[in-house]
């Protein structure tokens, strides 16, 4: 485990290697190439890369119409506006189509901080997994971004991959197979479970590392993907341990939580709690204030851990 790049940054440079051998790939971007880090791409191979300036919407027009003349377009732009701000688009001009476009987000949740609530999209998960056709990606680290990025652009059909801003430990090594819809268990225990993707995977790791000093075993594990689900892995930590907690930097409802408790419900009940930000908008400040805030911190999942095994 050691800090790497931000998981954006992963993004872009994979776009770019990507596009060295696939000349199918096409990137559309939303006047937002430098913060996306599709600026890479761009720089690269001018021919295929389109900036439609401040218009989603027509990002998305655009991104169908390759995809229906042989393209793999790649629209990229901050979760806050796609799917935020063109999630009609989306849903009739893809998702409808099942067309072969990757819509592949930065910047999503908390984790942008200052930018203030109309920036932190908090219910682009929510959004996405509901919509038929659609896979929906959820990298951490550089590494788990860059087979995430690759594995989207082979799959036929449209894909979301909600990357990251903030910079996170990384869990996996290079050798790693990634594989969509399987999930991935980092630590094993036998008396918790911890659910999470993103950046709060190093919430849920460093908290049970703290419960294991205190004679909890808290098992660990990556949610890779959203749609599909990793069944198996949930209704066997559900009959294993018998309690989970889920941690994500989403709104409770429609994300992670809503997805394991899906399962758990039908397959096999248990106690499921869920750390996510509850029904109100987040604020302006830094990512480390408004997790503090809201309840996503080590300090926070194990006091909740504390209180399901009691």
């Amino acid at each position: 485990m050691t800090n790497l790049i931000s998981p954006r940054d992963a993004f872009g440079r994979t776009l770019a290697e990507i596009g060295e051998i696939n000349e199918k790939v096409f990137v559309v971007s939303a006047d937002l190439a430098a913060a996306t880090k599709t600026d890479i791409f761009a720089k690269k191979f001018k021919n295929r890369y389109i900036n439609v300036g401040i218009c989603e919407q027509n990002m998305v027009g655009v991104a169908a119409g390759l995809a229906r003349t042989g393209f793999i377009p790649v629209m990229s732009t901050f979760a806050c506006f796609a799917p935020g701000r063109c999630y009609d688009q989306i849903r009739q001009s893809i998702a409808y189509s099942n067309l072969n476009v990757k819509v592949i987000s930065t910047h999503p949740g908390l984790s942008v901080g200052p930018d203030g609530a109309i920036h932190q999209s908090l219910d682009d998960i929510a959004l996405m997994r509901e919509l038929p056709n659609f896979v929906v990606l959820t990298p951490s680290d550089e590494i788990e971004t860059k087979k995430a990025i690759e594995k989207a652009i082979e799959h036929e059909g449209p894909v979301y991959v909600r990357v990251g801003r903030k910079e996170c430990t990384a869990y996996f090594k290079e050798e790693w197979s990634y594989e969509i819809g399987k999930w991935v268990t980092i630590k094993e225990g036998v008396d918790i479970t911890f659910i999470a993707h993103g950046c709060m995977v190093e919430v849920a790791y460093s908290a049970a590392a703290e419960l294991q000093k205190q004679g909890t075993s808290a098992r660990v594990i990556i949610a890779t993907s959203i749609k599909p689900i990793d069944k198996e892995i949930i209704i066997k930590a559900a009959k294993e341990t018998k309690k989970i907690i889920t941690i994500e930097d989403h709104f409770i409802n429609g994300g992670l939580y809503s997805t394991v408790c899906e399962v758990t419900a039908s397959e096999f009940p248990c106690s499921v709690r869920g750390l996510a930000v509850m029904d109100h908008f987040g604020e302006s400040g830094s990512p480390k204030e408004l997790y503090e805030k809201y309840g996503l911190t080590v300090e926070d999942l194990v006091k909740e851990a504390k209180k399901i095994i009691n």
